[in-house]
């Protein structure tokens, strides 16, 4: 909204104000004195022979708005520089016009509220009306502003009040006019129990901050640039400019900081005594400033910086932007109410046309009914017709039984085959699952002969560390000879001993290889009951023995002469080799211990005797 647009608001009002006969015209003088009146306060040169040379051709009677509108926009509206006038003369002036003929309040009522505080709200719904003629005000306008007010006074908005008193007959379907609004306000539903000084702060707060672009006021700490010293001082943001002033009336101005893009402010650390510091940097100065609180300097900061991007963006008031953007979005929630209403009457028109579609159906039930009883006669035509096809058709009937009968008689034969075919298929399935079962104990016995292989690796290796010991056990004989050739008589005992010794490894040997043997005889043995395995796989119903744990031999024995041990043969013991048990296995491993515990006893008493004769141990 442009300042020609605001102002044509004001002057549409005192225009009004002199249309005593409400017919859209005013005589000629009264609109010499409404020119010269706005000349003045607009502070341009009046030109009243413009005047007159405007509305020659009418001298005798009244000019009408339109008439009159031409000469304002050309010799007035056209004139006025944005800045060289105060605006608030301007509503001042029009005020008085059109408040002497409409605004009549109950001066005798308590809630009735003072002159400035009426012309404040009149202000501040003309800036909030819509740009429609006449003037009103749109109830979220309205709502919005009594919640602003209704907030500067810390109260809570009651939003009944004001749905009661819109849904009033007064009250127009596309707005609120501003004697009805200000009726309202007299009426203290809003601000019931409110002292008036309260209200009147409230609403010079707002006007203010709408009307006159105010985005914040308040104290704060400066600090000087000559004397370097902090002075409290009243400031007033606007969008374009940071005034502040001796105090909060204003009337002092100490300076003016004009805003732009090349500004910026900051947040400072608390030094020199004061604390919740900013500073706000322009391209020739920078300013200190202190607040009261964290809470004043964010708010002072954020406000600052809505400043800076207003005067960016080439915003001149941040509320008209607000009013802006709520008047789109009115008009979206227009434009959806009335897709809405489009869609309920297409629905309408589609119910409408279902009406008329079962209309057209009940008329073609009707003529059902009508095919219906024509087609019952046909019905019973052809039911004689049918009588008389039915006796040719009994013998035909007849011969149908006969070969239904035949049919029948087969059916039951394939029933039979078919139950035949069933068996045969289960007794498949039950020789396919047996099948598995052998192919499974086959890799079961395949597993047990690689066991019965690793066993007899380790017995071959076993016995070729048997042999390696043997081995040396010859070559310490051997070395023993040569060096004690001096001394044969001495040592042709301990000779012996060794002798039998050697004789006695070479027994184990022998044991042991005689245990190898049987072991291979073990895994031949097994590999021929896998083969026999393999070949009866559907005979297969023998299931697999504990594996007899293989013989070991015996344990090993001490030597001997006290210095020189006995060569033993370690136990062999396979744990992976298993066969099958046969009878009286058990009392032969029983015997075989018995066996190897008598031999091991003998020849520890053997060795103690020798300790006790005294013989002597050679190195």
């Amino acid at each position: 909204m442009d300042l020609r647009s605001e102002l044509l608001k004001s002057i549409w009002y005192g225009f009004t104000a002199l249309d005593l006969e409400k017919s859209g015209k005013v005589s000629k003088s009264q609109l010499k004195v409404l020119s010269h009146n706005l000349c003045t306060v607009l502070c341009i040169p009046h030109d009243p022979i413009a005047l007159e040379e405007h509305f020659r051709d009418d001298d005798d009677g009244p000019v009408s708005s339109q008439g009159y509108m031409p000469y304002l926009n050309k010799f007035i509206l056209d004139k006025v520089g944005e800045g060289s006038f105060n605006k608030e003369d301007v509503d001042e002036l029009c005020w008085t016009l059109t408040a002497k003929k409409n605004y009549q309040p109950d001066r005798g009522s308590n809630n009735v509220l003072p002159e400035r505080d009426a012309f404040r709200l009149w202000c501040l719904f003309n800036f909030l009306s819509e740009d429609k003629y006449p003037l009103v005000m749109v109830a979220d306008e309205v709502e919005y502003l009594l919640k602003k007010i209704c907030m500067v006074m810390s109260i809570e908005f009651n939003c009944l009040e004001l749905e009661d008193f819109l849904t009033q007959d007064r009250v127009q379907n596309n707005g609120v006019s501003v004697w009805v609004f200000l009726e309202m306000m007299n009426s203290g539903k809003i601000t019931k129990g409110i002292d008036k000084s309260v209200i009147s702060m409230a609403i010079e707060e707002v006007y203010r901050e709408i009307v006159g672009d105010v985005l914040k006021e308040g104290y704060l700490w400066k600090k000087g640039h000559l004397r370097r010293n902090w002075k409290e001082r009243w400031f007033t943001l606007r969008p374009s400019n940071l005034s502040y002033y001796t105090g909060e009336d204003r009337r002092d101005c100490q300076g003016n900081i004009m805003l732009d893009g090349n500004c910026c402010v900051e947040v400072l650390p608390d030094r020199d005594g004061k604390r919740c510091m900013f500073c706000l940097k322009t391209l020739s100065k920078t300013y200190e400033m202190s607040a009261s609180d964290t809470k004043q300097r964010q708010e002072w900061t954020t406000a600052i910086q809505t400043a800076i991007r207003l005067n960016v963006d080439g915003k001149k008031s941040l509320h008209k932007d607000l009013k802006l953007k709520r008047r789109e979005q009115r008009e979206q929630r227009e434009k959806r109410r009335q897709s809405k209403e489009e869609e309920l009457q297409r629905l309408r028109a589609l119910q409408e046309e279902r009406e008329q579609k079962l209309g057209e159906l009940e008329l073609l039930k009707e003529a059902q009914k009508q095919a219906q009883a024509l087609l019952e006669q046909d019905e019973l035509r052809r039911r004689q017709q049918h009588e008389q096809l039915q006796q040719a058709l009994q013998v035909q009937l007849r011969e149908a039984e006969e070969a239904r009968v035949s049919m029948q008689a087969e059916m039951a034969l394939k029933e039979e085959e078919a139950e035949r075919q069933r068996k045969r298929i289960l007794e498949l399935e039950e020789m396919q699952r047996r099948l598995e079962e052998a192919l499974q104990q086959e890799i079961k016995a395949r597993l047990d002969e690689e066991a019965f292989r690793y066993a007899q690796a380790g017995l071959l290796a076993e016995e070729e560390e048997k042999m390696k010991a043997l081995m040396t056990l010859q070559e310490e004989q051997e070395d023993y000879i040569v060096k004690t050739e001096r001394e044969k008589r001495e040592l042709k005992q301990e000779m012996e001993t060794k002798s039998r010794a050697l004789e006695e490894a070479q027994r184990q040997l022998e044991e042991v290889r005689a245990n190898r043997h049987r072991v291979d005889q073990d895994v031949v043995a097994a590999q021929r009951k896998l083969r026999q395995a393999s070949t009866n796989v559907k005979h297969w119903n023998v299931q697999m023995n504990r594996l007899m744990r293989p013989i070991g031999p015996g344990e090993k024995r001490p030597s001997i002469g006290v210095s020189f041990p006995a060569f033993q043969i370690p136990a062999q013991r396979d744990p992976g080799l298993r066969v099958r048990g046969r009878p009286g296995s058990e009392d032969e491993d029983e015997e075989s211990k018995e066996n190897v515990n008598n031999s091991s006893e003998d020849n520890v008493e053997k060795r103690h005797s020798q300790a006790s004769n005294g013989e002597m141990d050679i190195p």
